[in-house]
């Protein structure tokens, strides 16, 4: 079978090269290319490629909010993140988004390949560098302290606000006060709002009053 593959980067230069890798590979054809994520989301339900190669930062529309909306849009389309970006932050949101697999620009073309293979069949593919970040956050997340943000966040959620009053009151967006939340959760070891709220007045890390 052949794996239909669609470039969405805000860089020509980028999306030629990886065009030019992929076509010497007899199962994998090119079958689109975007150059921000709005155009990433109106050709994959257009085309209805199996594997989304995504850059994160793009215009009109980031890659992982374009994730999202594909994952949920076009049901069977992968989407395989290749950027130049690898902190936590990026990380979480594109897992969370429903990415299969991560993987970073500077990835030796063998992988590269291997990973659009996997990430079309399902599998995680997932750069070493990356893949340390997430097993850190899951087996030590727990002793971490939360940063001045994440404190002001779940504050903030103790309060009773949502996410987006939250955002409003910090000036951050939405999306960035889930980002913060999601960390929180690991280093706290819970998986929801309440649990987080009480975890951290068990720890003293807000006031019980």
């Amino acid at each position: 079978m052949t794996i239909r593959v669609l470039l969405a980067d805000d860089h020509p230069v980028v999306r030629s090269g990886l065009a030019g890798l992929l076509a010497v590979e007899t199962d994998v054809e090119v079958v689109g290319e975007a150059a921000d994520g709005e155009h990433a989301v109106t050709l994959a339900r257009a085309l209805r490629p199996d594997l989304v190669l995504m850059d994160l930062r793009m215009p009109r529309l980031d890659g992982a909010a374009a994730t999202a909306r594909i994952v949920a849009e076009v049901p069977g389309t992968r989407v395989l993140v290749l950027t130049t970006y690898e902190t936590d932050a990026d990380i979480l949101r594109a897992v969370e988004a429903g990415a299969t697999g991560y993987l970073l620009k500077d990835t030796p073309r063998a992988e590269l390949v291997a990973g659009v293979r996997a990430a079309a069949r399902g599998e995680a593919a997932l750069s070493p560098s990356v893949a340390r970040r997430l097993v850190q956050q899951v087996r030590g997340g727990h002793d971490e302290r939360l940063t001045a943000r994440e404190t002001q966040v779940l504050a903030g959620v103790a309060r009773g606000l949502s996410n987006a009053a939250i955002g409003q009151e910090l000036f951050i967006a939405e999306a960035t006060v889930k980002t913060h939340l999601l960390r929180v959760f690991a280093k706290l070891g819970v998986d929801d709002r309440t649990r987080a709220v009480t975890a951290a007045m068990e720890r003293g890390i807000l006031p019980t009053g």
